[in-house]
């Protein structure tokens, strides 16, 4: 009986260590160690199933991962010994997608699941087994896993107006997100301060709305410009490359396309877009500030804020519009176009005489119902393509255009009466999910402000306590933004979703009831390793919180 209990003895410490090993983010519906060891080298193969064609995103992923960090080549279609299996089993009526088994032995690796996100996601969490010291021999230990994501819209936003990203870095931020189970990258392409995406039909947005001839110097309202030609843009080739490279990671790419505030770079190239073509926009970027007339005309503004020069809803403008969605939807073939539909000013609007018998001729109140005039009408036209709109909050002002989907950003209050419209909603709260706020006290670079800390992040839950378990169905999902004024370089970037990334993976696949911050600060230990492995810029003061807050 001794030997017998000294054998369960020897297997419980085993498989304590193993379990030490065992550390994903995010959090597994259900983890078992086990007293196993499988080691990954060159000598390992990959086998599939019958289907193989629907493993070769994964296995193309998983391969070049194993070679970029450690240098090891996997062989192809051997035996079963030593060898990493990709099964895609049948579909059963309740399957989650995305959901997949994991199970690691002595022999061999088996990923299972019955969609090719499944395969994808349980690869993600065998590349969080492997060590973050590289070796020609891997040890991965035992377990079985058993996971699904919560929520079927997991994304983040990297705004591209304010600062231009180059494509191999916007290529890099996409594997970032698939690292984590992200599967969406909602990129903003358009803004004040810059116009992206080549519209061929219009040359002059690329020509004239994709550069700036300055950039403010430190935190608004600054000491001036750099008087700095600065800008960029994304051709339609280099769009088209990118889409690709996201959806071999299952990340759909949703654009966004400002409309119809936020339009001061369409509108430099394209002054008939204004409400007033021949009035300066030289302005302060507020709304009550006074007019400063100058001989420069319309200009890509050089610094941040809101300005008050927007489309002016005439007939031009709106075939300008349906024109560049209509370029737009045939790079983009996500369901979304995002329209942002924000912070529009209404000074110009008020003072047009054409915008007010415009609402006189329609029936509207108030410049707020022009706008949802303005974006229904839009609505409209894409829903005729096929294609169905977002927009922050905003555009629930006036009244909701009738099949729009709301990304709420100015607190939860949007999303709550928008699924109580029976509208669906993605949760994007600026004070749980704005990646530019600050993560630590004081500021340690320039941001634009607020105090963003990681557990403030891991600790958001995005079904709001007000809305009933039937209106929880329109909560399609989470997403933080990383809004880019003070973000000049991709170097930043990383810092600036690093380590809080990993959070909002967390927030967006894990249950409530799996989910322990003391728990998660232990798991993010390997992961800030991988962070090191993978030569990526980081806060190394993200547990250094100031007490109380």
């Amino acid at each position: 009986m001794k030997y017998l209990l000294c054998a369960v003895a020897a297997i419980c410490i085993v498989t304590t260590c193993f379990a030490q090993n065992i550390r994903i983010i995010p959090e597994p519906e259900s983890v078992l160690p086990t007293p196993h060891i499988f080691s990954l080298s060159a000598q390992s193969t990959y086998i599939t199933s019958s289907n193989a064609k629907k493993a070769d995103k994964t296995i193309s992923f998983f391969s070049n991962y194993l070679k970029k960090y450690y240098g090891i080549e996997l062989g192809q279609k051997s035996s079963q010994k030593n060898a990493i299996s990709f099964n895609l089993t049948p579909e059963q009526p309740n399957d989650t997608v995305g959901a997949y088994q994991l199970t690691v032995t002595d022999k061999n690796i088996t990923i299972n699941a019955s969609s090719e996100e499944g395969l994808f996601y349980g690869m993600q969490s065998l590349i969080q087994l492997l060590p973050t010291t590289v070796a020609t021999s891997l040890d991965i230990p035992g377990v079985e896993i058993k996971d699904a994501p919560r929520l079927a819209y997991r994304g983040m936003m990297l705004d591209c107006g304010r600062h231009f990203m180059p494509v191999d870095f916007v290529k890099q931020f996409i594997d970032y997100l698939a690292l984590h189970k992200l599967n969406t990258f909602h990129w903003h392409l358009t803004e004040d301060q810059g116009w992206r995406i080549e519209i061929k039909k219009y040359p002059r947005l690329t020509q004239v709305g994709a550069w700036r001839n300055g950039t403010i110097i430190g935190h608004y309202p600054g000491t001036g410009t750099d008087n700095e030609r600065t800008g960029g843009f994304y051709t339609q080739k280099q769009i088209k490359e990118i889409v690709k490279y996201a959806a071999g990671r299952y990340i759909t790419i949703i654009p966004e396309i400002e409309m119809p505030g936020h339009s001061s770079a369409a509108i430099a190239a394209y002054p008939e877009l204004s409400c007033f073509p021949d009035q300066s926009t030289v302005l302060q970027p507020n709304a009550d500030a006074p007019w400063s007339g100058s001989k420069t005309g319309k200009q890509v503004q050089q610094t941040w804020g809101v300005f008050p020069d927007v489309y002016a809803p005439t007939e031009y403008t709106f075939k300008f519009i349906e024109n560049v969605l209509d370029e737009v939807i045939k790079l983009f073939p996500s369901k979304y176009i995002h329209i942002g539909g924000d912070e529009c000013p209404k000074d110009y609007w008020n003072k047009s005489a054409y915008c007010q018998q415009l609402m006189k001729n329609k029936g509207l109140k108030n410049t707020e119902e022009l706008q949802s005039y303005f974006i229904q009408r839009i609505e409209k036209y894409l829903n005729s393509k096929g294609r169905e709109i977002i927009g922050w909050d905003e555009i629930l002002e006036g009244g909701l255009a009738p099949k729009a989907t709301v990304m709420s950003w100015r607190g939860e209050e949007g999303g709550i009466a928008a699924a109580q419209q029976n509208h669906d909603v993605i949760m994007s709260p600026s004070g749980w999910m704005y990646f530019d706020h600050a993560q630590t006290r004081p500021e340690d670079s320039l941001t634009i402000g607020g105090f963003l800390p990681i557990q403030k992040v891991y600790d958001y839950n995005p079904y709001p306590k007000t809305l009933t378990l039937a209106e929880h169905k329109h909560i399609l999902g989470v997403q933080a933004n990383l809004w880019t004024e003070y973000i000049t370089s991709p170097q930043k970037v990383e810092y600036m979703i690093f380590p809080r990334m990993a959070a909002l993976a967390e927030v967006g696949w894990t249950k409530s009831a799996n989910k322990n911050y003391e728990d998660f600060k232990e798991r993010l230990q390997p992961e800030i390793a991988r962070y090191k492995l993978w030569g990526v810029h980081y806060c190394k003061d993200w547990d250094n919180q100031p007490k109380g807050k």
